[in-house]
């Protein structure tokens, strides 16, 4: 079953900023984008690329992206997303496929430099209409594969200026 348009909209705008915050590090508006009462499934990369550990509601969650801090950056780029209408009326489901860089200085190449860990995952999403808007009720990562890539050069803080 579809969504009407403005509904798809709206989730992708959700997707988008999950995506954005997170890169952003803005724990505090990325974890309003979950309901209350939200669960983040993770997985436990390398030992297990499937959802294994769950966190629930915002304090959790904010607890697991504070991991983010310890990374010189991240980019999430959305590769695709579908949507669909939820077995309830204000529900939605989505699947989400997402590539995600995590800059690290911590070497892990062989040259010793930067490196970029990516992880080719996807998002099985639940949606819920809270006071008004779409959160996300429910998301479950799901990582397809790994990689590790040497990283040239980073810009730096001094260039943002």
């Amino acid at each position: 079953m579809t969504l009407d348009t403005a509904d798809a909209v709206a989730l992708s705008d959700l997707v988008a900023r999950y995506a954005l915050y997170a890169d952003q590090r803005d724990i505090p508006r990325l974890i309003h984008l979950f309901t209350p009462d939200g669960v983040l499934v993770l997985p436990d990369p390398p030992r297990a690329l499937g959802p294994v550990g769950t966190r629930t509601g915002r304090d959790e969650i904010a607890g697991a992206m504070a991991a983010l801090r310890d990374l010189t950056m991240t980019f999430h780029a959305i590769a695709g997303q579908v949507f669909d209408a939820g077995p309830e009326p204000g529900t939605a489901t989505g699947a989400v496929a997402c590539v995600a860089h995590h800059l690290s200085s911590r070497p892990s190449v062989p040259d010793g430099g930067p490196s970029d860990l990516v992880w080719h995952l996807r998002y099985a999403d639940t949606y819920r209409r809270h006071d008004g808007a779409w959160r996300i009720a429910r998301r479950e990562v799901r990582i397809d594969w790994i990689e590790t890539r040497p990283v040239r050069r980073v810009r730096g803080r001094e260039e943002e200026r």
